[in-house]
């Protein structure tokens, strides 16, 4: 078991200016790293988070180092756990959630289940997971690891990592690529924006896209 109590977090306006990104542009600037795979999703739709990461590794049938987690989290942070897929019990529910939401935390990410549902949702709480068990875990067993180099969705986080999330999925920023990440994205924004005003023109993305060359070798004439 490890825990560590500290962690260093990225500047909160570089969390801010990331939020304004989304998570699938990030992740093309990224050179298409970072997105975790198809099966953590929104709990709800419209679901949206950003933060840093404060990591949990633990299960598949208690949830204690989860408790502790969110005792030691920050206003903003947003909670990672690798619950090793596990989709048998639901680890976290609006009791966690009300003690989340009192603390200020951003949202919670996990590779397993949650339940209460519809109360997380009238909450107001982002939750990005597989989906739904009813059934509860234990809570008195002290195995696992808080704040340390965890995976969740198939992608790596460590604490301090910049997590953003929306309806297209869960995109992992590391903490170091955070600023160079920032400005691809924001190249890249830029450039797309040029393209809609093209489009609207009428150009066919087939143009804008210097797609010819491919259609050609296809045999396929427009």
């Amino acid at each position: 078991m490890t825990v560590h109590k500290d962690v260093t977090r990225p500047d909160a306006a570089l969390v801010e200016a990331l939020r304004g990104q989304s998570p699938a542009t990030l992740h093309e600037a990224m050179g298409r790293k970072g997105a975790m795979g198809h099966p953590i999703k929104p709990l709800f739709p419209g679901m949206r988070l950003c933060g840093p990461a404060v990591t949990v590794s633990c299960g598949p049938t208690d949830n204690l180092m989860i408790h502790i987690a969110v005792a030691l989290a920050k206003p903003g942070d947003v909670l990672v756990v690798d619950f090793k897929g596990m989709t048998d019990a639901g680890p976290w529910g609006d009791i966690l959630t009300a003690s989340a939401i009192a603390r200020g935390l951003a949202g919670l990410v996990i590779d397993g289940c949650v339940r209460d549902a519809i109360a997380i949702r009238d909450m107001g709480f982002p939750v990005f997971c597989r989906g739904t068990n009813m059934k509860g875990t234990n809570k008195t067993d002290a195995k696992g690891d808080i704040n340390t180099t965890i995976v969740c969705g198939g992608v790596m986080v460590s604490a301090g990592d910049i997590v953003v999330a929306d309806d297209d999925g869960v995109v992992v920023v590391p903490q170091d690529l955070a600023a160079d990440t920032l400005d691809k994205a924001a190249a890249r924004e830029a450039a797309e924006e040029s393209y809609r005003h093209k489009l609207n023109a009428g150009e066919t993305t087939i143009e804008l896209l210097n797609l010819k060359p491919y259609l050609d070798a296809a045999g396929i004439t427009l």
